[in-house]
């Protein structure tokens, strides 16, 4: 709100409706605080050329209508008066002041057609610049090009006559025109006026360190109190890094959402310089990111903080699964080590708790039992975290076509179904559910696995402890839990219960909450800890009572304690972790 003008720039090459709908929620909110801080606001639009002012200043004044109105631009294509008509009529209703700022059609043609000295003398008075004022010397011409060069600033100057570029010279007496149009408003409102300027993007990029509009206009005012907004930049020309920001906002509407060129690359450049890093020497997916412009300046500083930390620096450039999780929640770490600390000292305990003398004997069964437990914590931390991930697949390797076609289903989808959107990705409700779904699959693949895995470990430790120690042979042994059925009941278990509470937590308590929160560390990982031990227990709960249900696990009888009756399917020399990790 110090800025004495705000510019629009909005897409010329590629216009949508989109655009006129933010233009007009913007409207809306610099209205509702000019009257707050009792700051008249005015509007200037480039698509009615300024000899419609006195039929503007009409409309205002309510002695025409809009169908009156929109008989003076005929020429418009009918969708353009249907973008326009809620702004005018906005204004219309809440006073605010029209100013017509564009190029009168007949001037724009007459340039076009035969340069600047086509023009009447008059006419070359009122539109074009004045010698030696500046505006043509610097104003690289634009001829053979759709749209402004966004790839660097305009840092050079050439010269042109009136037989040449002609369409430049167009350019030059539109821009002068209307910087003319906007130092008359800013006086007329008064030293607290606002002047919101609805224009092209080409008009008003790099600022008043280009050579349009705000350049133009601070030769003059010798003030810097003017803002540049790009309306959804994407759908302008993506440019490299260089020193001058392109704009001093970039805005992206709700229905437009973000999907190239969206974060500054100046600012980028800036935090790439402050760390004394290369582009060559980030990871390839890092690097396809700010091609694209998809890495946040947040995002990539993140990067490099992370690099602070030699063991983290190296899952960072080393592994891309740990970058992503990374870069997605830095905190990744603590979370994976809080959820590995609480199963490896629940799965002792009850160990212990169990085998009593025989836990020292029975160490190998212990361990083999920690590990299998450990793994599959690991999996249901991994699977559900949030990623950010510039590069889908490696890109080297030649897939048969149903895989490149999985690939691709599986690169749509979030890692988490809760999730935040961000640049590049926009994921609808279907890709959330289909999120749940993937995960509960992989989840419960991991939990078939492990399941046989522990099996068949167990199995074999105990034929070699048998070949060791024959009499083993002639003890009794419990009965033993059918192999296949287990690892179908653990691996739905884990597909559906583990995977749903494990989504919540990693998507909503860590993900969003906890970002509310970022600054709090301590609080974050107390939190952190709380949820996962509760969960931890619940899903212990829920596991025992499904291995019951299922058979798995005979139920309570008299005389056994819970312990002896949550693992009551084990053989005497195998335990079968009941926590669902």
């Amino acid at each position: 709100m110090s800025s004495r003008i705000v510019y629009l720039g909005e897409a010329e090459q590629v216009p949508t409706r989109d655009d006129k709908e933010l233009e007009l929620e913007i409207l809306k909110s610099l209205r509702k605080r000019c009257e707050e801080a009792q700051r008249p606001i005015s509007l200037a639009l480039e698509a009615f050329p300024s000899d419609l002012q006195p039929q503007l200043n009409d409309y205002m004044a309510k002695s025409i209508d809009e169908e009156t109105l929109k008989a003076f631009v005929s020429h418009w294509p009918p969708e353009r008066w249907q973008e326009y008509e809620p702004i005018l009529s906005y204004c219309n209703i809440n006073g605010v002041r029209l100013i017509a700022c564009g190029l009168p059609l007949e001037v724009q043609r007459r340039v076009q057609a035969e340069g600047i000295h086509g023009l009447s003398k008059s006419d070359s008075k009122k539109y074009s610049p004045p010698a030696g004022s500046g505006f043509i010397s610097g104003f690289t011409p634009r001829s053979y090009r759709s749209s402004i060069d966004m790839n660097s600033p305009p840092n050079y100057s050439t010269r042109f006559g009136s037989q040449s570029y002609l369409s430049a010279q167009a350019r030059v007496v539109e821009e002068y025109s209307m910087s003319q149009i906007i130092l008359q408003a800013i006086e007329d409102d008064g030293p607290s006026g606002l002047l919101l300027v609805v224009t092209g993007g080409t008009h008003v990029a790099y600022g008043y360190k280009g050579t349009g509009l705000p350049a133009r206009v601070f030769r003059t005012l010798q003030q810097k109190n003017q803002s540049v907004i790009l309306l959804d930049p994407e759908r302008q020309e993506i440019r490299r890094e260089g020193e001058v920001p392109v704009a001093d906002f970039l805005w992206y509407s709700a229905a437009q959402p973000c999907s190239r060129n969206c974060f500054d690359r100046a600012e980028i450049a800036r935090v790439m310089n402050a760390a004394g890093k290369r582009r060559d020497a980030l990871p390839k997916d890092l690097q396809q990111g700010l091609d694209l412009g998809l890495v946040s300046p947040e995002v990539l500083q993140n990067f490099f903080d992370l690099e602070k930390y030699p063991y983290i620096s190296e899952l960072t450039h080393g592994f891309q699964g740990f970058r992503e999780r990374l870069l997605a929640d830095p905190k990744f770490l603590h979370r994976l080590a809080i959820e590995e600390a609480i199963s490896i000292t629940t799965t002792l305990l009850a160990q212990y708790q169990k085998r009593k003398e025989k836990f020292m004997e029975e160490l190998d069964y212990v361990i083999t039992d920690t590990v299998r437990g450990t793994v599959v914590d690991f999996f249901t931390v991994w699977l559900p975290a949030p990623t950010i991930s510039f590069l889908p697949a490696a890109n080297d390797v030649n897939l048969p076509e149903s895989f490149e076609a999985l690939k691709g289903l599986l690169g749509s989808i979030p890692d988490n179904a809760f999730q935040k959107s961000f640049a590049g990705k926009d994921w609808a409700l279907s890709h959330r559910v289909a999120s749940v779904v993937v995960g509960g699959l992989k989840l419960a693949s991991v939990g078939f696995i492990s399941s046989i895995g522990a099996v068949t470990s167990s199995n074999v430790l105990f034929g070699i402890r048998r070949a060791i120690n024959p009499t083993l042979a002639k003890s009794p042994q419990n009965k033993r839990s059918p192999v296949l059925k287990t690892a179908l009941v653990y691996g739905g278990f884990l597909g559906v219960s583990a995977n749903l509470r494990y989504q919540i937590i990693a998507g909503i308590v860590e993900h969003r909450i906890s970002d509310q929160f970022s600054d709090q560390t301590l609080f974050v990982n107390m939190l952190s800890f709380v949820v996962r031990t509760i969960n931890s227990y619940w899903g212990t709960q829920q596991w025992i009572d499904l291995a019951r249900f299922t058979g798995l696990q005979a139920r309570k009888v008299e005389g056994d304690s819970p312990n002896n009756a949550a693992v009551q399917c084990q053989t005497k020399d195998e335990t079968y972790n009941s926590d669902d990790s």
